[in-house]
């Protein structure tokens, strides 16, 4: 597997990275092995947290450098990178502060004795990442396992290298043991491989469907804790009584945001059928009038999808969906130039025969559902195999939340594209994965709840 530098926003080769063998990958998993034996994963809480503090304070002091490599490698507007760095310090620090009450002893009453769950550390953890958040995504996974003693191993995507190498060192500095954090150049043989040795002992992945299937396998096999995070095709509920213009402002950013490519963008806008034209209009008057150009530019307000790759397949998928019976309110072609862009696009008429009703768009292109009443959109939005995240756009608060609890996502938002915090648990259900990042659930995923009972006498 090539591990490359490309800017996206002119397809120039920057940097190549050589990929580690098999050797290196076993000498790696035998230190993070070493370090999980030790006094260090066995030690309280509060010794490691300080690594987690430090972390948090090298972001933010670093975060303009960092925020320009994202910006370079995959695309992401400077602004967006800014706040991703500034999001991935929180989390860092959230853990910092937090873990010990996470991992704390609970007491259970019982007939039987004393009783209570100890946390415990299960060992090397193996991590699988992609490119859209190339920060955030390592914090997520980084931050929870360092306090509560696993070692982590990162394969992270092949056209984030700098990002993956950059934030290795900012582990390493913060003072973080050998071992504690490592990130591996290897291919999808060399995940699987390292998945069967008995000292990985959890493997997490953020990614494609496809790419969960396959670790989902690799793990299962083994009999080893797994959780994943993958696709979504998230709704974006508008009702008949929603503030129109605050809808609409939030469509346009929950939609274009790291040019469409977020698991949790809004993807299938399901419109009441009343002010359905209203919204259409306003929607394909916001998105004529983006700026499309270089993510380093301030004033840009789209940059370019993350590789030709990207753009051919979400061309393809547009071009096909067309085909299918779809129709374009606005864009639907290519940007012509050296770099990855694609216009802003809004396809209406999609049937329930169109591959389109049931695929993720991973780019700057939104769906549009006209409905009739709650009962019809709540229909639209269960009928999907994804189940990641949502929102729902209603004055009436108990309206929304009626609406919300028979939505079968992991995340609902009211009044509010989907969103990410530290403290708030982040995950989804059906082929969007299963298990939970971040919050206090995020930290128990790869820990041994241990009950201890002292019987009655």
């Amino acid at each position: 597997m090539a591990y490359k530098t490309i800017n996206p926003a002119t397809n120039k080769l920057l940097k190549e990275y050589q990929q580690h063998d098999n050797a290196y990958a076993d000498k790696a998993l035998d230190t993070a092995h070493q370090l999980y034996k030790s006094s260090w994963s066995q030690d309280s809480v509060a010794s490691r947290v300080h690594i987690l503090h430090k972390l948090a304070d090298l972001l933010d002091d670093n975060n303009e450098e960092l925020a320009r490599i994202a910006s370079t490698e995959m695309g992401k507007l400077i602004g967006q990178s800014r706040a991703e760095v500034t999001l991935s310090a929180n989390i860092s620090r959230f853990y910092a502060m937090h873990a010990q009450t996470f991992l704390a002893d609970v007491p259970y009453s019982s007939e039987l004795g004393e009783a209570w769950v100890e946390h415990h550390p299960i060992g090397v953890i193996m991590a699988v990442e992609p490119w859209n958040f190339p920060y955030y995504q390592l914090m997520r996974v980084l931050a929870p396992n360092l306090a509560a003693g696993n070692p982590v191993m990162v394969k992270h995507a092949s056209i984030v290298p700098h990002c993956a190498e950059r934030f290795e060192q900012l582990v390493n500095e913060a003072g973080a043991p050998k071992g504690a954090y490592t990130n591996l150049f290897i291919d999808s043989s060399q995940v699987a491989r390292l998945i069967d040795d008995e000292r990985i002992q959890g493997v997490a992945l953020t990614g494609s469907e496809k790419a969960g299937a396959s670790i989902a396998a690799a793990a299962g096999k083994n009999v080893k804790k797994s959780t994943l995070e993958l696709g979504g095709n998230d709704v974006f509920v508008v009702l008949d009584d929603s503030d129109l213009d605050q809808a609409i402002t939030c469509a346009v950013q929950g939609r274009l945001s790291n040019a469409g490519q977020v698991c949790t963008a809004a993807k299938r806008f399901i419109v009441h059928e009343k002010i359905a034209d209203s919204f259409i209009n306003k929607l394909t008057s916001a998105f004529s009038s983006v700026k499309t150009g270089d993510p380093l530019d301030e004033s840009s307000e789209l940059g370019p999808l993350s590789s030709r790759e990207a753009l051919d397949g979400l061309a393809e998928q547009v071009n096909k969906a067309v085909s299918q019976g779809a129709k374009l309110a606005i864009g639907g072609e290519v940007i012509k130039g050296p770099g990855n862009f694609y216009q802003p696009t809004i396809l209406l008429g999609i049937s329930r025969d169109n591959d389109a009703y049931f695929e993720e768009f991973f780019g700057p292109v939104a769906q549009v559902y006209v409905v009739k009443s709650d009962e019809e959109a709540i229909t639209l939005a269960n009928d999907s195999h994804y189940g990641l995240g949502g929102a729902i756009f209603s004055q009436n608060i108990e309206r929304a939340k009626k609406m919300a609890s028979k939505i079968e996502t992991g995340m609902v938002y009211i009044n509010s594209p989907t969103d990410t915090s530290a403290e708030l648990p982040f995950g989804g259900v059906k082929r969007s994965g299963y298990g939970r990042e971040l919050s206090d659930l995020g930290i128990k995923e790869f820990v041994n709840q241990k009950l201890v009972v002292i019987a009655n006498q």
